[in-house]
Order: C-alpha cells, then structure tokens, then sequence
C-alpha cells in the first residue's frame, strides 16, 4: 500500500520531460512573431549583394515576411484594408536580413486569441433576379 504513492510520484516524474515549459524568451519571441504577422510591427527587409556591398532593395512598413517554395514572400500593409505581396529570390551572393524598427511591449504572462470572423465565414455574394 505504502509502494503506490510512490509509484505515482515517480510515473509523474517520468511524464515531466514531455510536458512544454517555454521559456520568457520563447514566450516573448511568440508574441513577437505573432504582432509581426498582424501587421503591428514596424520593420525591415534589406536584401545585400555580398559582392560589391550594395543594399539592391529595402522595404519597410507593417510587414509580414515567410519563405515559400525557397523565396521570400513579403507582404505589406499599405492601408486599413490595403495589401501588397512581393516575392522576392536569393541568389548564391545576394542573402536578406530582416530588422524589427521598433520595440514590442510583450507580456510572458498575457496571451490573445486573434478571431476572424472573416477567415471562418466566407464571403457570400447574393445574386437576385
């Protein structure tokens, strides 16, 4: 009888490592990436010819930056409800580097659900005759 509460502590033990303790900087890097993905970041893209040293293109603003099929996609926000797309390649001697201009308040300790009405009901167009 006295084994069994042993035995528990210890299977609870064992699950520890499995459980996802974050860190305050995973928790901050989060809410980071996150704001920068809802355009609430102010920020950078630089694309650099490590040959001659030359900046070939800068965009800043409310920006999201992802890679897709091995190019960068970049999208910015133009106006409250303004978008504009830019994919953009890497060559072997031109690399990119992404700036964050401004600071983020982040909280490890808040957290927000971003619900979109709009990604979840789709737009229906009604036709009458």
């Amino acid at each position: 009888m006295k084994l069994l509460p042993i035995l528990l502590i210890a299977c609870l033990l064992s699950l520890l490592p499995c459980c996802n303790i974050n860190s305050e900087s995973q928790v901050a890097a989060y809410n980071v990436s996150a704001a920068a993905h809802n355009f609430k970041v102010l920020r950078r893209v630089v694309f650099y010819n490590g040959i001659t040293g030359d900046y070939i293109l800068t965009i800043e603003g409310l920006l999201s930056v992802t890679l897709e099929d091995g190019k960068l996609a970049v999208i910015v926000k133009t106006g409250p409800a303004a978008y504009k797309k830019h994919y953009l390649g890497v060559s072997d001697n031109v690399t990119w580097f992404c700036e964050q201009l401004d600071s983020v308040p982040t909280n490890p300790f808040h957290y927000r659900v971003i619900f979109r009405p709009t990604t979840i009901i789709p737009d229906i167009e009604l036709q009458t005759r």
